[in-house]
């Protein structure tokens, strides 16, 4: 398969690992120059339809999600009588190595994990696709810490019909009840699957163990898991009490959605553990239903935490420390023997079935091919590889060749061929390829990718027998989008041939944002914009809408490229226009003249023995005022004949703003106004009436 390019675009290259029904390779887009991950089909299940309609659905329903916690899917085809998956190449180690490795992880750790797949489950729950195989093995954790789940080979859409029954899949350690027992599954059986994960990342075992499947299949229908904290004391009661709502044996007793879940962890991550206590509580049983209670079945000592409820029997509390005592249930003693054993039954021959099925078709696939699956020999010694061999009395002893690896140590298998579990009738040779180690590397010099395609890099790199790979995209303001940006190690360093380095794409220039402050103070507009990368300067000028020292304009809106200079136009307040001077003009004219101006206008009727009626006698406002200010005029009537009304009016010789006529002067404004009003309303003889133009 090495070297072979598969739809004339993906270029294969080295074996990265053999899963049940697939190979998984590492390769090359030729199209893109990046580096992928190739799955294929086995050989022996390329001509079986509902292997192939399965591989194919793997592709479509996995493609559909996009998620930063999911492995993406790029492509998928056919190549002559090879299936093939194109996916995203990850970098890292699984999480099942990873909790081998270094045992248990911290609580937080085990939190984030968990809500990192809860939010990749609640993508595909929303495809209406159950993973139905979650567990550590199928968790990458990449090297920034964050995960992606992997291997939805064996998901399965809602709507699917590909499968006549809900045989039993997945591995047992994580399987739960309702997938053991062979039901109709939902997703809370991929919630019960994850409680599990986050059971072994925080103790660093699995809660359920036995010599075969069967037994352990048995143990999580009939029997609540230790509580975590009693395995590893350092867990906490609130992620405890996470963790066993996930394995409630009964699916309408655990989160109900993966969405639900996510929310409690985040909770949990952000130390509200108040709303985490409330969400982890278990209902008990239904109140009027006549009880007993049941024996103690299991001691628990008094660890903090919740204990997962069996099909029977309920912990005598959910928050807080555990009595070991439980809840009086539905039923009596005997009717709970009876039922266990039960369940006992129905659970071992439902796994007995599956076990027989999975048996029956192995052997009604050899019969058809009439051949026996090639054995793995990769990573024996050759003297090992040999004696399998001929112990096998099937297989024959082939060609031994030696190659050099950076994968393999000396010594010991590197490549075979037939390949590991393709189907070989009686005979077939085996050939070995043995490793000679790694291989002795010259010094090369790194050479400049920047500007180049990823075609190009990648080739510009294999001129001088060095490796490439993308990494994360980077903004670039002076590289085209697409094109090498920057690189690892940099150009002109020396390397060893064989060496892999990794260039970064442009994005093209960086732009974000540009936040909306107008309104907003000088000093809020200033620190906003230039902690979304801004430089700002500032303008002033007189605005009649926004009040002295708020921003009222701004020179860029919308996106822009970080470090873009905004300018800030801040208002230094309305500006002051002269007022007019209208006395002596007609009413009629003086209204025009301060309204033209930018002055409101309000008319005082007053009595005049020298002012003709209609024409102005004072104004309130001389001088200069902000556009839009009020202006009083007062306008004669002629002459009262009587009754003291030009006194009592406030715009005779009593000054307070008085009129022309007796040589006042009106400065004031809204005091004259106020003056004359109360003035007015105070004399009966006064003819003073006020309207405003």
């Amino acid at each position: 398969m090495a070297s072979r390019t598969l739809g004339g675009r993906y270029t294969v290259q080295d074996k990265i690992g053999t899963g049940g029904m697939a190979i998984v390779y590492r390769g090359i887009d030729d199209v893109l120059g990046r580096t992928v991950a190739i799955k294929t089909m086995l050989p022996q299940y390329a001509n079986d339809k509902s292997f192939a309609a399965r591989f194919k659905q793997e592709a479509q329903a996995a493609a559909a999600l996009q998620s930063p916690y999911i492995v993406s899917v790029y492509d998928w085809g056919r190549d002559s009588d090879t299936y093939y998956i194109i996916m995203e190449y990850l970098r890292g180690t699984d999480l099942k190595s990873g909790i081998r490795k270094h045992g248990a992880l911290d609580c937080r750790k085990v939190a984030q994990i968990g809500s990192q797949i809860a939010q990749a489950l609640s993508v595909a729950h929303r495809h209406d696709i159950i993973h139905r195989d979650i567990k550590p093995q199928n968790i990458m954790v990449q090297p920034d810490g964050n995960i992606k789940v992997m291997d939805f080979g064996i998901a399965r859409a809602k709507n699917s019909h590909l499968t006549a029954d809900n045989s039993v899949l997945g591995t047992a350690h994580y399987v739960s009840p309702e997938q053991t027992q062979g039901k109709d599954l939902g997703a809370t059986t991929d919630i019960y699957s994850l409680g599990i994960v986050m059971y072994e990342a925080a103790t660093g075992q699995v809660p359920f163990d036995g010599d075969d499947a069967i037994s352990v299949a048995l143990k999580q229908v009939n029997e609540p898991p230790l509580p975590p904290s009693q395995i590893n004391p350092r867990v906490d009661p609130a992620l405890e009490g996470v963790i066993l709502k996930c394995m409630q044996k009964r699916p309408e007793d655990r989160f109900q959605t993966a969405d639900e879940l996510y929310h409690v962890l985040r909770d949990y991550l952000a130390g509200k553990l108040q709303a985490v206590n409330e969400a982890t509580s278990v209902i008990g049983s239904e109140a009027g239903i006549p009880t007993t209670t049941l024996p103690n079945r299991a001691q628990y000592g008094s660890g903090n935490g919740r204990i997962g409820r069996t099909n029977e029997q309920t912990p005598a509390h959910v928050g807080g420390e555990t009595t070991g005592h439980y809840r009086t249930m539905t039923a009596t003693e005997e009717d709970y023997d009876r039922r266990r054993k039960r369940n006992i039954i129905i659970g071992a021959v439902a796994c007995i079935l599956v076990i027989a099925g999975i048996a029956i078709a192995a052997f009604l696939l050899m019969g058809r091919t009439g051949a026996r699956a090639v054995p793995n020999l990769i990573g024996l010694t050759q003297e090992d590889a040999i004696e399998q061999i001929r112990q096998s009395s099937y297989f024959r002893e082939g060609s031994i060749k030696e190659q050099y690896s950076s994968k393999m140590e000396k010594g010991k298998v590197v490549d075979q061929d037939p390949d590991a579990g393709k189907s070989a009738p009686e005979g077939t040779q085996i050939n070995l390829v043995i490793s000679k180690g790694e291989e002795p590397a010259e010094d090369v010099t790194v050479p400049d990718l920047k500007g180049m395609t990823p075609s190009d890099a990648e080739k510009e790199l294999a001129k001088i027998g060095l490796k490439g790979q993308t990494g994360d995209s980077v903004f670039s303001d002076d590289v085209e989008n697409g094109e090498v940006a920057t690189q690892d190690p940099k150009a002109g360093s020396t390397a060893k041939a064989g060496d892999t380095i990794t260039y970064h794409l442009s994005k093209g220039s960086e732009t974000v944002e540009v936040p909306n402050v107008i309104g907003w103070s000088q000093a809020d507009a200033t620190a906003t914009l230039q902690d979304a990368g801004f430089s700002v300067v500032v303008n002033s000028e007189s605005n009649e809408t926004y009040s002295a020292g708020l921003v009222c304009y701004q020179s860029v809106t919308g996106n822009a490229k970080k470090g873009t200079e905004i300018v800030l136009t801040v208002s230094t307040g309305s500006a002051k226009i002269q007022v007019p001077s209208v006395v002596g003009m007609s009413s009629g004219d003086a209204t025009a003249t301060l309204n033209n101006a930018g002055f409101n206008v309000t008319i005082q009727e007053v009595t005049s023995d020298t002012a003709p009626a209609g024409s102005v006698v004072w104004q309130s406002t001389d001088g200069t005022a902000d556009r839009g200010t009020n202006v009083t005029i007062g306008v004669s009537i002629g002459s009262g004949g009587g009754g003291g009304g030009t006194d009592e009016g406030g715009s005779g010789d009593s000054g307070g703003g008085g009129n022309p006529d007796s040589g006042g002067s009106q400065s004031g404004g809204d005091s004259s106004d106020t003056t004359a009003t109360e003035d007015s309303s105070s004399s009966s003889s006064s003819s003073e009436t006020t309207t405003t133009a």
